[in-house]
């Protein structure tokens, strides 16, 4: 049966704006945007490009030792993950192949978890149904936008100063323009960058607010999938699977020594 294509939030901005819309992961995405994926990836990598993943899973876990919980799903040190901290992880499965990347944040009375579009049906009933005692809500009233780039920091500490005070890696809550968002600084395209949870009723209004700095421009799936390719970065479905272990896909980096010791 066809299903029509889900938007985002930011949909009418990406029309106007002029991007080549697709369906991808049951969403209606811009691929590009008239100045083209190479473009748009010389845009990153020089100054700054803005990428709606408004398509990817948001979700908040709330419970007790929810770190220590997920590290019964994902290699990763979750339990020692500090408050204001996130970490790349991994779901594997009982044969230790990956079943999808994903980003943790210890938000401090909750943890912020960002899993991939096209799997997002099948890891929220995972964490459900493996994490014993813990609410697992999947966010659906907030667009995800990602700033990437070496001038990203000024585009989103002009609006957002507290942006500009974050590491690698760590995250906070921050008014930009009036409305609390939550902004961590990470990214997958091999740049420096923020990621910006944003109030759906107010994601164009402050999207508009980004692309309005001179050094920024839109950018679409191409650039970001031609950025994340350059920097060496896995993506699931292409590079990593069910049936590749995270040493076969060169993520032993990414697993906490404990487990390498331990198994």
């Amino acid at each position: 049966m066809m299903t029509t294509p889900k938007r985002t939030p930011l949909y009418d901005l990406h029309v106007e704006l002029g991007g080549k819309m697709v369906d991808f992961a049951g969403w209606e995405m811009p691929v590009q945007y008239p100045l083209g994926i190479m473009g748009e990836h010389k845009q990153c990598r020089g100054k700054a490009a803005l990428f709606d993943v408004s398509h990817m899973g948001q979700v908040i876990l709330r419970g007790e030792n929810v770190g220590e919980k997920l590290e019964a799903l994902c290699p990763q040190a979750y339990a020692t993950l500090k408050e204001g901290k996130a970490r790349y992880g991994f779901f594997t499965n009982a044969e230790g192949g990956i079943m999808d990347d994903l980003i943790v944040s210890n938000a401090g009375d909750h943890y912020f978890v960002v899993v991939n579009a096209a799997l997002r049906h099948q890891d929220i009933p995972h964490m459900r149904d493996n994490l014993d005692g813990v609410e697992v809500t999947e966010i659906f009233d907030r667009a995800l936008v990602a700033v990437q780039g070496p001038k990203a920091e000024d585009v989103v500490g002009e609006l957002c100063p507290a942006a500009r005070d974050l590491k690698f890696m760590e995250t906070t809550v921050a008014d930009i323009n009036g409305v609390e968002c939550r902004i961590s600084r990470l990214g997958y395209t091999g740049e420096d960058g923020y990621e910006i949870s944003i109030p759906e009723d107010k994601a164009i209004e402050i999207t508009r607010a980004f692309l309005a700095h001179e050094e920024c421009e839109p950018a679409g799936l191409g650039a970001r999938d031609s950025l994340r390719l350059e920097a060496g970065l896995c993506l699931y479905g292409n590079d990593i699977d069910q049936s590749t272990s995270p040493v076969e896909a060169s993520l032993a980096w990414a697993m906490q020594k404990r487990r390498k010791e331990e198994g």
